[in-house]
């Protein structure tokens, strides 16, 4: 609290340092504040300053990046009636202090902690969604994104953030430069932010992939992930002791068709190991939830086929994801110690070649 605070029988206590710098003007008028008042503080050479339209800086000085992300929440922040945003009381702890805002865009990657993104004190603008039916116009540093699909928030430093992959789509939807979407799909994946898949059904959902410089991005990043996970699969290997298969193969019949290619083959066991790196691509959010879209479909389609192929001839085959290769490392060690192990109760596979891929 500074001297400048308003004195009010409603404490501020229940609110963090940088809520009691930023406050809507029907927060303050809730807290023994008059209009005149305000109006006096906020004078060009008044203590106070006005951030955002109804929402009030509480010192003369500039925002700091804490400050700038409060206060775009308590501009976008559903009201209980104009310009005042669901408070918590002391009767309801926990009603949410920024109800239908969340941040995403830029700002929601810095605070999941990306490096090569501005911090909030030097961001051009703040992005936050809110529902479409929300009539709230951008301002200032400010700009509003309306959606139908509002993300479930992830609580960052007390602030409602929207996932990684949602905050990407959104932060790459404004970006024209390869180069700069290309760092933040890279880091998203490197950093063990999100999957690629999931920022590929995103970027789907958002209809971003029908740009060239993002293709190219998303090129780059599906080429990471499978690179990771490849990484993650030979470290499987040797921290749990499995025998040494045979790496990145391709598989035929004898003088016949190619069976498809394989990231890891046991030939005495004739177990194989594949990377499930697909990438659904579906169609507008509205659409979400109907399943995965033709692309999507066909690629299933095509694992399955192989699938089936290959074990009618006795070959056993284990799907891995890359967030299984990420999550639970031990446990897929175990899936696929099993199926060795299980080898030796099966009839023997027929003969295959075994080809470098």
């Amino acid at each position: 609290m500074t001297h400048n605070t308003p004195l009010s029988p409603r404490p501020l206590r229940h609110l963090a340092d940088a809520h009691r710098r930023v406050l809507t003007a029907a927060q303050l008028r809730a807290h023994g504040v008059t209009a005149a008042e305000l109006a006096g503080r906020c004078r060009p050479d008044g203590p106070w300053q006005e951030l955002l339209p109804h929402v009030i800086l509480l010192h003369s000085g500039p925002p700091t990046g804490e400050e700038r992300l409060h206060g775009a929440l308590l501009y976008a922040a559903r009201a209980t009636e104009p310009g005042v945003p669901v408070q918590p009381t002391a009767g309801s702890p926990h009603r949410p202090l920024y109800q239908e805002a969340v941040l995403t865009g830029l700002a929601a990657l810095t605070l999941h902690g990306f490096s090569s993104t501005p911090p909030p004190a030097a961001l051009d603008r703040v992005d936050v969604l809110v529902p479409r039916q929300r009539r709230l116009r951008s301002t200032r540093y400010v700009r509003v994104l309306r959606t139908a699909d509002l993300p479930a928030p992830q609580p960052v430093t007390g602030l409602p953030v929207a996932p990684v992959p949602r905050a990407l789509a959104d932060a790459v939807a404004e970006l024209r430069d390869g180069e700069a979407v290309r760092r933040l799909l890279t880091e998203a994946v490197r950093g063990g932010h999100c999957e690629p898949a999931a920022v590929v059904r995103e970027l789907t959902l958002a209809k971003l992939l029908t740009r060239p410089h993002v293709v190219d991005a998303v090129d780059a990043l599906l080429a990471e992930g499978r690179s990771i996970a490849e990484d993650r699969l030979y470290r499987m290997v040797r921290e749990y002791g499995l025998p040494d298969p045979v790496w990145n193969v391709d598989l035929r019949l004898p003088g016949g068709p190619h069976l498809g290619g394989l990231d890891a083959y046991w030939p005495d066991q004739a177990v194989a190991v594949e990377l499930d790196t697909r990438a659904p691509r579906q169609g507008h959010r509205q659409d979400q939830g109907q399943g995965q879209g033709q692309d999507g479909d066909a690629l299933w389609s095509e694992y399955a086929r192989k699938r089936e192929h290959l074990e009618r001839l006795g070959i056993t085959v284990v799907y891995i994801t890359p967030r299984k290769l990420r999550d639970s490392l031990e446990q897929q060690a175990a899936v696929v110690r099993t199926a060795l192990m299980a080898s030796g109760d099966r009839d023997p596979a027929a003969y295959v070649v075994v080809l470098p891929r």
